[in-house]
């Protein structure tokens, strides 16, 4: 290049002159931007202090955590037993009583006494009579009258008048046995009305239901 050249820029080289030296990098521009990596050669930060109690918190609370839901569940699976066990007891219990009752329903029908009316001879059943005989209203509207368990029922005479009474009480049957026909003799029978036992009438209704509970459902009278 020419001297004239030079000292038109001042004795320096010109822009985009290849021979212009290259500017200095300082150290502070050299490592500005830059990211550092951990390779697996770095040595790992221990922790803190503070790191390692939260570190061991968390794990007491995660522990605690653990034990309280194996304790819910078993204590679930506790009363979910003791339901099913005592649920199966009642049923149990329920079903043994329907069954005894039901047995006991069927042996007090099959032994039922039968309760009707029969003359009284001496303080013994002696023939069975109509069961109106028996009947308080009944007797009371033919002239007749009640007394300690007894009815009595007037003797009319052909001419008129009364010519006495004839007493009738209620009589008991044997378990299982029938009441004889009407003016058949009360044999075998009793005027102690069976305590505890079904008891029937000439209907085949119960006035008296035995077994487990007794029942008195008629007003009859007896001894």
């Amino acid at each position: 290049m020419a001297d004239d050249d030079r000292q038109q820029w001042g004795g320096g080289n010109p822009p985009g002159n290849p021979e212009q030296p290259e500017q200095p990098v300082s150290p502070e521009s050299a490592g500005r931007g830059r990211i550092r990596y951990q390779d697996e050669s770095t040595t790992p930060r221990e922790p803190t202090l503070a790191e390692q109690r939260a570190r061991i918190a968390a794990e007491k609370r995660r522990e605690e955590q653990h034990r309280a839901e194996l304790a819910a569940a078993e204590a679930k699976t506790k009363r979910r037993r003791r339901i099913m066990i005592g649920g199966g007891a009642t049923v149990g219990v329920v079903a043994l009583v329907a069954a005894m009752y039901s047995a006991s329903e069927i042996s007090n029908e099959a032994n039922a006494s039968q309760e009707y009316c029969a003359t009284d001879q001496s303080g013994q059943p002696g023939v069975r009579d109509q069961d109106q005989f028996c009947d308080e209203n009944y007797v009371n509207s033919h002239q007749g009258y009640h007394s300690g368990g007894m009815f009595f029922m007037p003797i009319f005479l052909p001419g008129g008048g009364i010519g006495g009474y004839n007493s009738y009480r209620y009589a008991y049957t044997p378990a299982g046995v029938s009441a004889p026909p009407i003016g058949s003799p009360a044999s075998g029978s009793s005027f102690t009305k069976p305590s505890g036992s079904t008891i029937k009438d000439s209907s085949g209704k119960t006035i008296q239901r035995g077994g487990f509970g007794i029942n008195n459902k008629s007003g009859s009278s007896g001894s």
